[in-house]
């Protein structure tokens, strides 16, 4: 469905294929030195800071224990030197048109944020990524991460390619099993992938360019610094050369290579940083790549399930009479969530799933709709610290409604669970979580449950969890044959996981041009964390115990901050226990807490007579910051004047290494169907692997903050979601895509920041604010046409 026309569905190979010659095996861990880490001769400049400090840990020949010392050695100087650098900017900041303004601290996520965290929790096991030379010459990167369209298989390909000089059409990215050993190194998610894995795959791949160069020079009998290496060979200066083929089996035996298995200096990369395709994408547009609904796994029968009229409802009676006597139905069978029906086709099983006669207990949200949901919010809060004494002030209050995350693949798993094993097949984020979930679900070691990551057709945070492979183990235990179970988009939108509603309480006190105290109070159903974060964040050091917070407080800690100064700043969230399913939507707490910062900021600027970007500007701590908001404001013509009814507005957020400014341009002159006319996106991600897949991402962001601001949300009306398909959630469709956007990517200023979570606080935010100055309007609650 998403492909087109496709071949057809292969027979799943055998994991781990037999191979003719023995292939090189690189990891950033050395065997006899430290291939991948700079030799002291030539280590290249690096930008100072923890990131050259984690690049050269990633090789220590006593990677664990250095790693730990090292890190509790470094971690003071780290802050003090980052909380030095906030303070340098935050006194720069200044603008000849604006008064001086107060210098606010730096937040948590200045000094270590989310993906730092999990970058450390990783760190023990980043040796552990493998890279394989085969005899056939292809170069095979072994992903501990999950591919759903966001390009990663592509800027790792290039990774690779680059530090190897070799064609990226030699590169192969398959993703790997779920991996026990990598601990916490196999979660797909925070926008920390690139951020990640950039320094250990250069670390691998140059680590095998110095053995193959060492090779060839004892076969040619050569000074192996007379060599050089491109398009998948190595080349001597009288003319000869050899493939990386033909030297991999040469090479797999040599432990210290005799040139330098430094990574390239930058100004050495022919790859990274320019616009490349997609290496995939012929497969996608024409049916190759093969998605989990694609597979021919021997015996797994089409299964789908009959869910409760509820969000978490349970079976009161069940008739299967008519259903089982149904053309090619194969089985009913009752799991803990519902009623499977298995069949040879999924209409059959879709046609006899409806035959089914049942009631349900009504689940434990039945009665709660929107409105009791937001007046639980709202009586959550904390009281201000600061009461608007003696001073002006701009309050704020603003809803956000739930949002399913509807990935254009709907959720689907293969189980083939025999007595003593499983063995399943899903698009996995977590698939080290979901392996020991399964794996006490049906009382088996972790080990004898294997779970092959497939690429999925979307996420956003959606396959985090893996409610799909959970049930369909239960069903192939029950039924006793291997099943492949369907979610249909229904089953998703209804009983899946959405972005918690959320309720926010602002208050901002100014005097004089400065604002004095800035204090947002969140409140929002509670977001389900239960897939790896908490035990990652304890591995990277922080015991929350002993800090007296929850996972939720941690990671809204860690990941949540205000980049102005504001005088004193204060961020606090609130949770509150509903029982239906949430989950990581795209940019989590950011994609709610930084939209009410941004219509704040818009409104305290218009309070004290200032223009919005010149407000911003004034106050932002990060002179990045304000490079990305100026490179928005010049090309998208900020100020320009505009027809009634239209009008531009400008959103900022920089979160996980990265900053982006978006300025979008609105027809609201009927407020009832606005139109976003113009989008013009500037953003800084440091060293940018792949242009054209940062562009792809950024273009994303802008459409989910359309949809979500104007007109995408999800409605609960006594205890169930009333949205069961696209036709009734209405996420933007082409139709409401701008017709220009311009995006501007700033040069690279140190390693790779995250992307994926990125822009949808900006382009939320920006949306937002454009439509209120079109409409001359306030809007508190989003989306607006709900």
């Amino acid at each position: 469905m998403l492909n087109g026309v496709r071949d057809p569905a292969p027979t799943v190979p055998a994991p781990s294929p037999a191979r003719r010659a023995p292939p090189i095996t690189t990891s950033t861990a050395p065997s006899g030195g430290a291939p991948g880490a700079p030799d002291a001769a030539d280590a290249p400049d690096a930008e100072p800071g923890r990131r050259r400090f984690l690049t050269y840990l990633l090789a220590a020949p006593t990677l664990t224990v250095a790693a730990r010392l090292g890190l509790d050695a470094a971690a003071p100087a780290t802050a003090r030197a980052a909380v030095s650098a906030a303070a340098k900017t935050a006194a720069n900041a200044q603008t000849s048109s604006a008064p001086p303004q107060l210098i606010g601290l730096p937040g948590i996520p200045d000094v270590l944020d989310l993906g730092d965290a999990l970058i450390l929790a990783g760190l023990p096991t980043s040796h552990l990524l493998v890279l394989e030379l085969t005899a056939a010459g292809r170069a095979v990167l072994h992903l501990p991460r999950l591919e759903v369209g966001q390009g990663l298989t592509t800027a790792v390909a290039m990774l690779v390619a680059d530090e190897l000089d070799a064609r990226l059409a030699d590169v192969d990215v398959p993703l790997s099993d779920g991996r026990p050993e990598l601990l916490f190194n196999q979660l797909t998610g925070a926008s920390n992938s690139v951020r990640s894995l950039y320094d250990p795959v250069r670390a691998a791949a140059a680590a095998a360019r110095a053995r193959l160069v060492t090779a060839a020079a004892r076969r040619w009998d050569l000074p192996a610094g007379t060599l050089r290496t491109a398009d998948s060979a190595v080349l001597a200066p009288d003319g000869r050369r050899a493939g990386y083929g033909e030297l991999a089996a040469d090479a797999a035996a040599i432990t210290v290579p005799a040139v330098s298995s430094a990574p390239k200096t930058a100004d050495r990369l022919r790859l990274v940083g320019r616009p490349t395709g997609r290496i995939d994408a012929r497969d996608i547009v024409t049916g190759r790549a093969k998605y989990t609904g694609d597979l021919a796994v021997p015996g797994a029968v089409p299964t789908v399930v009959a869910r409760p009229t509820t969000v978490n409802g349970t079976l009161d009676s069940l008739d299967a009479t008519a259903a089982r006597a149904m053309p090619g139905v194969l089985g009913v069978v009752r799991i803990p969530s519902g009623v499977a029906v298995l069949a040879e086709t999924f209409d059959q099983a879709l046609k006899a799933r409806d035959a089914l006669v049942t009631t349900w207990h009504p689940g434990p949200a039945a009665g709660l709709s929107d409105a009791d949901v937001r007046d639980r919010l709202r009586a959550a809060h904390a009281p201000f610290l600061v009461p608007p004494l003696l001073t002006a002030h701009v309050d704020g209050e603003f809803d956000f409604a739930f949002v399913n995350h509807a990935p254009m693949e709907v959720l689907t798993a293969i189980a083939d669970v025999r007595p003593g094993r499983a063995e399943l097949w899903f698009a996995a984020q977590t698939p080290i979580v979901a392996q020991q979930t399964i794996a006490a679900e049906l009382g088996l070691p972790q080990d004898a449950v294997t779970v092959h990551v497939v690429r999925g057709g979307g996420s956003f945070g959606r396959r985090l969890f893996f409610d799909a492979a959970l049930e369909a183990a239960q069903i192939s235990r029950a039924a006793g044959r291997p099943v492949k179970l369907m979610w249909t988009r229904n089953d998703d939108m209804r009983h899946g996981r959405m972005r918690p509603a959320s309720h926010h309480r602002v208050r901002a006190t100014h005097a004089l041009g400065q604002v004095l105290s800035y204090e947002h109070r969140a409140a929002t159903v509670k977001t389900d964390m239960r897939h790896g974060l908490g035990e990652a964040l304890t591995a990277a050091g922080f015991n929350l115990s002993l800090a007296g917070i929850s996972l939720n407080q941690a990671f809204f800690l860690l990941a949540e901050k205000n980049p102005y100064n504001v005088g004193l700043p204060t961020q606090l969230l609130t949770e509150v226990p509903l029982d239906v399913h949430t989950g990581s939507w795209r940019s989590v707490y950011s994609g709610t807490v930084r939209v009410a910062d941004e219509i704040m900021m818009d409104e305290l600027a218009r309070r004290m007579g200032q223009d919005e970007v010149a407000f911003r500007r004034a106050r932002l701590r990060d002179a990045a910051g304000r490079a990305v908001l100026d490179a928005a404001a010049t090309a998208g013509n900020w100020g320009r004047p505009m027809p009634p009814g239209q009008a531009q507005g400008v959103g900022y957020h920089d979160e996980n290494g990265g900053r982006a400014a978006y300025l979008v341009e609105i027809d609201a002159t009927d407020p009832k169907n606005p139109r976003v006319t113009k989008a013009v996106i500037a953003a800084d991600v440091g060293q940018v692997v792949n242009p054209r897949g940062l562009e792809a991402q950024l273009t994303g962001a802008l459409m989910d903050g359309i949809s979500v601001i104007l007109q995408a949300g999800n409605h609960l009306d006594n205890g169930a979601f009333r949205e069961g398909s696209y036709g009734d959630f209405h996420y933007a469709r082409q139709r409401h895509s701008p017709p220009a956007v311009e995006i501007h990517l700033m040069p690279p200023s140190g390693p790779p920041g995250g992307a994926g979570e990125l822009g949808v606080p900006a382009a939320s935010a920006a949306v937002a604010n454009a439509y209120a100055r079109a409409t001359g309007t306030s809007p508190r609650s989003f989306p607006i046409n709900f």
